[in-house]
């Protein structure tokens, strides 16, 4: 009796932090209109030819207007800049001096820049991801949300909440390479700049259409 008094407490545990974590990604969508803050992001390639995984480090700031504006700056080890203007999704590679062009409604579909910034509710969101409980780990709040579109590159995103607040994004893709990105110093409701998304080509860069 014990033990099964003590295996019902603890699926009604994991049943509460997995509610949480929904609840947590709706008070986020519903009042998280804009935020800042710095993140560290590892990637973590799957082993491969007997080798074992490895692991690349990056950091830098990330910005959000909702709906639909982004800005991730890359510092280090490269300079990297990516930004989402609501129309266009600009890629530029600071060392090749490149930049990629793409329409953003045909570049973000279902990924973890849609999470966050585009979708306006759960209705909305559940239209192109499957939202799934997910238990409370490393002292934060998880949804799991898998895309239900088979044809794009993401497998699976685990957004975790420390509170209402964003705190990280475990990013699973179809190789099964892993990107846990790590948010600090997030400032809710920061007074961003308008031009905080605006996207200027650099002189003398080549730029791509796709």
């Amino acid at each position: 009796m014990k033990k099964l008094f003590t295996a019902i407490l603890i699926a009604a545990s994991a049943q509460l932090a997995s509610a949480g974590g929904l609840e947590s990604l709706e008070a986020f969508m519903a009042h998280a209109q804009a935020g800042q803050s710095d993140f560290t992001q590892v990637v973590t390639s799957p082993p491969k030819d007997g080798k074992a995984a490895r692991s690349k480090t990056s950091s830098g700031t990330f910005a959000f207007q909702r709906p639909g504006r982004f800005k991730f700056v890359y510092q280090k080890p490269f300079q990297q800049t990516i930004v989402a203007d609501g129309q266009t999704l600009w890629l530029y590679d600071a060392d090749l001096n490149q930049v990629t062009q793409r329409a953003q409604a045909q570049a973000l579909g279902a990924t973890p820049a849609a999470l966050l910034t585009s979708a306006p509710d759960l209705k909305a969101l559940r239209a192109e991801f499957t939202l799934e409980s997910a238990p409370t780990q490393d002292g934060l709040q998880w949804v799991l949300a898998r895309p239900k579109s088979k044809d794009g590159a993401l497998q699976s995103v685990r957004v975790g909440f420390e509170g209402e607040q964003l705190a990280a994004l475990d990013i699973l893709d179809s190789f099964g390479q892993r990107s846990l990105i790590r948010f600090t110093d997030l400032q809710a409701h920061p007074a961003l700049p308008a031009s905080t998304f605006n996207f200027k080509v650099p002189p003398g860069a080549d730029v791509l259409k796709q």
